[in-house]
C-alpha cells in the first residue's frame, strides 16, 4: 500500500463478535495495528500499548484497533487475559488472513501477518504504512507524532 492510495474497505468480527466495518469509520482516522498471532509476548506487548494510548488516539480522532488471523473465540479469551477495556481486537480468521492480504502484509509461508501499523485517514486513504521486523514493537511514538504535526 502506498500513501494516499484508497485503503481497502472490510468487515471483520472483533473479540465480542461485533462487526468492525471499515468504512463506517469516514471522518475518524483508524489505526490498523496488524500482529501476527494472539497469545505471544511481542503481540501481547502491542496491544497493550494500543489499549494504554487508547485515549490519547481517542483525542486525536483515532480509532485503533489490532487485527491477527485468530478465530474470535481465542481473540475474547486473549483481550480479557491481558486486560484490553476498550481495544477491539479484530479476528482475520475466514477466509484466512482475507484483510492482511488486502494490505498486502500476509505471510504465506507463516499463515500469519507481518507486524505492522496502517493509519487511514478520514477519507479513507492510507497516511501512514510501516512494516516492523516480526520480534519487534511498533514504535506508537511514530503515530502519535505524525497526528501532531
Amino acid at each position: 500500500m502506498k500513501i494516499g492510495e484508497e485503503a481497502p474497505d472490510f468487515v471483520l468480527r472483533d473479540q465480542n463478535g461485533e462487526d468492525f466495518r471499515m468504512s463506517d469509520f469516514r471522518g475518524k482516522k483508524v489505526l490498523l495495528s496488524f500482529h501476527p498471532l494472539a497469545w505471544t509476548g511481542i503481540c501481547e506487548k502491542q496491544m497493550k500499548a494500543l489499549e494504554e494510548n487508547y485515549e490519547r488516539f481517542e483525542s486525536l480522532n483515532v480509532v485503533p484497533v489490532g487485527i491477527s488471523v485468530d478465530a474470535v473465540p481465542s481473540k475474547k479469551a486473549w483481550a480479557e487475559h491481558i486486560g484490553l477495556k476498550k481495544l477491539r481486537i479484530l479476528s482475520d480468521f475466514w477466509p484466512h488472513g482475507a484483510v492482511a492480504k488486502l494490505y498486502g502484509l500476509f505471510r504465506e509461508k507463516e499463515g500469519f501477518s507481518e507486524r505492522a501499523n496502517v493509519l487511514i485517514d478520514e477519507e479513507g486513504k492510507v497516511a501512514f504504512f510501516k512494516v516492523y521486523p516480526i520480534r519487534e514493537v511498533p514504535d506508537l511514538g511514530e503515530i502519535l507524532g505524525l497526528l501532531k504535526a
